[in-house]
Formats: structure tokens, sequence, C-alpha cells
């Protein structure tokens, strides 16, 4: 079926009380493994493209494939750009024909956030495209440092969430309640109060970025709390090492090893977002 927006997405999402996880894809292995899960659990998804990964992908390639990909199956899905830091990233994807934009603004000024954004938001809406964007930092490094850890004093301002909203017009917002992007250093603490007045505050979806490591508690906690779409990355590229790793530990001198090798990450990827997607509460949505 054809792309869907994000709004559509999200607005299904909460009215079912469940979670859209948002997959990273680096290549076709990756791409195969999504559908893989979403057919095997009938759940809708989002496959997000990082701007931050343009440089170890072929961008019009990938974009291409996820359409036939899609075409090709009766899921729903959104093809989002994640963590677009710069107005050219947010043109080709658009132009390309991405259904999501999330706009990451978070290392600017708050009044260099919202004007920003909002030019976003005005250039993506046109063409109906929706907008996610963030308020406050959510902890570790994006494209770098695997381990990360929560800064209180970038948590999202639940007040500031309310105008950061009303001024942009966004159709989601990110929000950092002690969640990091990477490996969690310790044990995760998610600010739930937090949480909950962000939700009261703003009336929208609420997005979840940095989601390896989270307890299946605190997702369903976070569910219940208003957010409705959850990035997960590391523990896929975690179980695709892991493969890898194992499969390189015990060689079989075979012809296709390096081919069994590839299979072998793309059953370890489906496993893993398998699970989350049972975990996020959208098996059995599509």
């Amino acid at each position: 079926m054809p792309l869907i927006s994000l709004a559509a997405g999200l607005e299904h999402a909460r009215e079912n009380r469940y979670a859209l996880g948002a997959f990273n894809v680096l290549d076709s292995h990756f791409l195969r493994a999504l559908f893989a899960a979403a057919k095997q659990e009938r759940s809708p998804f989002i496959i997000n493209i990082a701007e931050v990964h343009f440089k170890y992908l072929s961008l019009d390639s990938l974009v291409e494939a996820v359409k036939f990909e899609a075409a090709r199956h009766d899921i729903p899905v959104v093809l989002n750009l994640d963590h677009g830091l710069h107005f050219e990233a947010v043109v080709r994807a658009l132009r390309l024909g991405f259904s999501s934009v999330m706009f990451d603004g978070s290392t600017l000024s708050y009044e260099e956030n919202i004007r920003q954004t909002r030019e976003v938001v005005k250039m993506c809406h046109a063409v109906g495209v929706s907008v996610e964007a963030e308020l406050g930092a959510v902890g570790g490094d994006e494209g770098g440092a695997l381990y990360g850890h929560a800064d209180e004093a970038f948590f999202t301002d639940p007040q500031l969430a309310r105008e950061f909203v009303d001024q942009t017009g966004i159709d989601a917002l990110a929000v950092a309640i002690g969640n990091v992007h990477g490996k969690y250093k310790g044990e995760p603490k998610l600010d739930f109060p937090r949480l909950d007045a962000i939700r009261q505050q703003t009336g929208l979806p609420l997005v979840l970025h940095g989601g390896s490591g989270i307890s299946d508690a605190d997702f369903r906690r976070a569910i219940e709390l208003g957010i409705h779409k959850i990035n997960f990355y590391t523990g896929m590229s975690q179980a695709a090492l892991a493969s890898v790793e194992q499969r390189i530990t015990h060689r079989q001198p075979i012809y296709d090893e390096f081919a069994e090798l590839l299979l072998g990450i793309e059953e370890a990827i489906t496993d893993t977002v398998s699970e989350q997607m049972r975990i996020f509460g959208s098996a059995g949505h599509a």
C-alpha cells in the first residue's frame, strides 16, 4: 500500500493505545528484516532514515526500495527522515517522497528552535508531510559514542512544550525525560510525572527516542502516558553485530559463507523487531 503520513499513523496508535515502532534502516537487509517482522506480527511501523547515516547509504536507491516494499505489502508504513539537522536534508527528503520529517533543533536556542521548526512545518505541511520536532535534549550522541547518559538540566519543560507546540504547529513532539540515544550507563530512569505533564499541556502524540535498553514495563507505562512513537535502533544493530560475531566465531567452510552471514543479520533484526512490536502493542493492528 502507499506510504501513510505520520499524523495518520499516530492518530490510529493513540485511538488504539499502542506505539508505532520507528526502526532505522541502512540497507536492503535491514529493510527486508523490518517487513518480515511487520508481516509476521501484522504490525504498522515507521521506517527511519537518519541524516547522520546518509554517508553510509545510497539514499535515492534506498527510498525507491522502501516504496517498492511498501507497495507489495498490505501494511501501513511511514517513511520518516530521522533527526533532520539541516534544511537541505529536509528538502531532499520531501523531493524523494518521505511522508514524515523529524526536524531536530534541540541544539539550538529555544527561540531559534521555534523559528527553524516553524519554517520546516510550513514547508512540509504545504505538501502533506507530517513534522516531528524535539524540545529539550535527549541524552547520548546519535551517530557518536555508543553509551550515553541523561542530564535532567536538559529534560523537556512541560510549560515550554505547550508554547513550543502552539508556536510551531508540529504534529508530534519528541521529549527528553531520562531517555538516551545508544546504550544506557546504568538503569534508565524515566520521569513519568514529567511525561504526564507534557501530555496534558500539549495534547499531542509524544515520541520517545532512545528506545533500546528501556524495560517492557517502562515502555507500557510510557504508552499509557502519551508516547505513541518509539525510536529503536541500537538494539537492532547490536543484535546484528552479535549474529556476525557468533557466525565468525563458529565459521563453516562453505561456499556461501558470506551470504549466510548476511542472512543471519536479517534474521537477528527480524527477531528483535518482532519482539519490540509486541511490546509496543502494535502487533495485530495492520
